[in-house]
């Protein structure tokens, strides 16, 4: 490399994904490589000529790395502007080459000061200065500088380059994208420094999606700037058509319930509630669909399925008899690829965290929905509170086996929409009441598909996502031979659903945490 280059390419980064190929990319369009540390040594490794951003300033690094690359022949070649007599000349008097391109990615707050919980003052080693510095000033000169922060931008740049450079209308993009990325990146540090909860988020779009509700309506799935691509944001279809917005909800709905399992299940969602579910330890996939198919076959027909296992050939021809929209699993079989394969349209989706331990490697989500004028947010309603913690409050208590339904029932409870009332047996739902006004009218509900269905309530158990405001429910569950009851109490008139079980000889346990999903 000449000790003097028409122009450099300034990499400093975190996350060293692709970062080589964009490197060379750049070398092999002439760009000379400035770069610091950790990838300097990366890219040297991958034989690249690359030299040291202290070797190009003159100056060397100081304060353990906290001024590297603040200096007026980094900053300078960021900034002066091309098209200006008077820049290129104090530019040339002071020896400062043009940096036409800055590659940076920021240090991982997030995942080593908030995840790790660390007080202020180890925190703030996690705060980058450099990176936002140099990413801003190129962002500020977009017109002759390309500011790349997202290494899924490199694709876009490196076949830019191999076109003959990197356009305008590409940098001002890129621009956009580095201002709103260090803005989120500034308010995650300040939420944190001042103990506030929330924080704001700026987002980037992982693609277009087929359409919204309905077809009329333009819709995008979009993923948080600044942080690891994760659940949705990191999407993968493996076959099939596109994804519209329903599809995404309805496969975030299935998948979220899936997860609740330690045991292997089976989760069959339609317009994002569960219309049959079946967990159970050692079961097959294939047995486990059929047990959640059972609960609700003609409200399944064109739903979601998700499954918490591998996907094996029995499983895939299980699910082939049915029309189904979407299948999401933490992974497949070759041999039952090439099975859901013969039905082209069905979308398959690699879900890694539609298991429990998949779930808990992801960071506790923020739910956000939009009113008109504003936005609310709320955490996520992750896991159930410990059976330890439940309480019975009835003469009778349940047995194990009733205990270990109760929790499969109030796991699927918790993801219907309220109010929402669940029967279940053997860890398999019977029958599924969502989104009715009064409770009672979803308990009607599931008995009625349960019914239709040729299912037996008798033997079942019976969840509730709410407390009953009154005692006909648990009358008419006895009435449906349910053994026993779990919701989450807390209503004024608890005794008399409590006495309204003792009466019927069924047990009753008080879990204490509602689980509304509105």
């Amino acid at each position: 490399m000449s000790a003097s280059m028409s122009r450099w390419a300034l990499i400093s980064v975190t996350d060293k994904t692709g970062v080589v190929q964009l490197a060379r990319g750049l070398a092999q369009a002439g760009y000379g490589l400035l770069s610091t540390g950790g990838t300097a040594k990366t890219l040297r490794e991958a034989g690249l000529a690359v030299k040291d951003v202290a070797e190009h300033t003159g100056s060397p690094e100081i304060l353990d790395g906290r001024v590297k690359t603040l200096h007026p022949k980094t900053h300078g070649g960021i900034l002066f502007d091309r098209a200006d007599e008077k820049h290129r000349s104090e530019a040339a008097m002071h020896g400062i080459q043009p940096i036409d391109a800055v590659v940076v990615n920021l240090y991982r707050f997030a995942d080593e000061a908030v995840a790790r919980g660390l007080s202020a003052t180890d925190a703030i080693h996690h705060i980058d200065i450099g990176g936002p510095a140099m990413l801003r000033a190129a962002a500020k000169n977009w017109a002759h500088v390309a500011a790349v922060c997202d290494p899924s931008d490199y694709p876009e740049i490196l076949a830019a380059l191999e076109a003959g450079g990197i356009g305008s209308e590409l940098r001002q993009r890129l621009a956009a994208k580095t201002f709103a990325t260090v803005s989120a990146y500034d308010a995650m540090i300040a939420a944190y420094l001042a103990g506030v909860a929330t924080e704001t988020v700026a987002l980037t779009k992982v693609q277009d999606l087929r359409y919204g509700e309905n077809p009329h309506q333009a819709a995008g799935l979009f993923r948080a700037l600044g942080a690891e691509p994760h659940g949705f944001g990191a999407l993968r279809i493996l076959q099939g058509k596109e994804v519209s917005y329903n599809n995404i909800l309805d496969l975030d709905a299935a998948s979220a319930l899936a997860a609740e399992f330690e045991d292997p299940a089976v989760v069959i969602v339609k317009h994002t509630n569960p219309c049959g579910v079946a967990a159970k330890a050692g079961a097959a996939l294939d047995a486990l669909f059929a047990s959640a198919l059972a609960c609700d076959a003609k409200s399944a027909f064109g739903g979601i399925v998700a499954l918490n296992r591998r996907v094996d050939r029995k499983a895939a021809e299980a699910m082939n008899s049915l029309f189904l929209e979407c299948v999401a699993a933490p992974d497949y079989d070759a041999d039952a690829l090439a099975l859901l394969a013969t039905k082209p349209n069905v979308r398959v989706i690699l879900a890694p965290f539609a298991t429990a331990s998949g779930l808990k490697d992801l960071p506790r989500e923020r739910s956000v929905r939009s009113v008109r004028g504003a936005w609310l947010m709320q955490e996520e309603d992750r896991g159930l509170r410990p059976r330890a913690e439940w309480q019975v409050v009835t003469k009778l208590a349940p047995s194990a086996k009733v205990l270990a339904d109760l929790a499969f029932a109030m796991a699927v409870a918790k993801h219907v929409k309220s109010n929402a009332i669940v029967f279940a047996k053997d860890g398999a739902t019977v029958g599924i009441g969502a989104g009715q006004m009064s409770r009672i009218d979803s308990a009607n509900i599931a008995v009625a598909k349960a019914r239709e269905t040729g299912l037996s309530t008798v033997g079942s158990v019976l969840a509730s996502d709410a407390f009953f405001p009154f005692r006909d429910t648990v009358e008419f569950a006895a009435a449906q031979g349910v053994v026993a009851i779990v919701q989450p109490g807390g209503s004024k008139r608890d005794q008399d659903s409590i006495d309204a079980a003792n009466a019927a000889g069924i047990a009753m346990v008080f879990t204490g945490e509602r689980h509304f999903r509105h």
